[in-house]
């Protein structure tokens, strides 16, 4: 079965529906305890690469569920009124989920443009403690 929509399309339209945020911003807005940020990437990734102090992490397959309060699986951090910003490695996973949770009706959603990798880029601090 040929595929109509391919992942780069799914991507274009989740980030031309999902509000964006620099690494620098969300960094910024991370210290002054405006926003809290949400790690999406496999745990494998964050031992791998290492992680953003503070941020939570919400595995993907997990993220629906964690955020919807009238789920067995729910997680507090999410009845939040605080902006919540995601982020995978390089934004792709993370423009998804925030178009879901967006659909969802969550209106405290971003994105992190270029994810995890555009924050070490831009050598915003990072550890590899390995306490995920």
């Amino acid at each position: 079965m040929p595929v109509t929509k391919t992942v780069k399309m799914l991507v274009a339209e989740a980030k031309e529906q999902t509000n964006n945020i620099s690494p620098a911003d969300a960094h910024d807005r991370q210290q002054s305890g405006d926003a809290i940020l949400i790690d999406i990437r496999d745990i494998r990734e964050l031992q791998r690469d290492g992680r953003i102090e503070g941020a939570f992490h919400a595995p993907r397959g997990m993220l629906e569920f964690w955020a919807d309060p009238d789920s067995p699986y729910h997680k507090e951090i999410f009845a939040t009124e605080s902006e919540l910003v995601l982020f995978c490695a390089s934004s792709w996973r993370s423009a998804l989920a925030a178009k879901t949770l967006q659909d969802m009706g969550f209106s405290n959603i971003r994105d992190m443009d270029g994810g995890f990798t555009a924050w070490k880029t831009a050598s915003l601090p990072i550890t590899k403690d390995n306490q995920c």
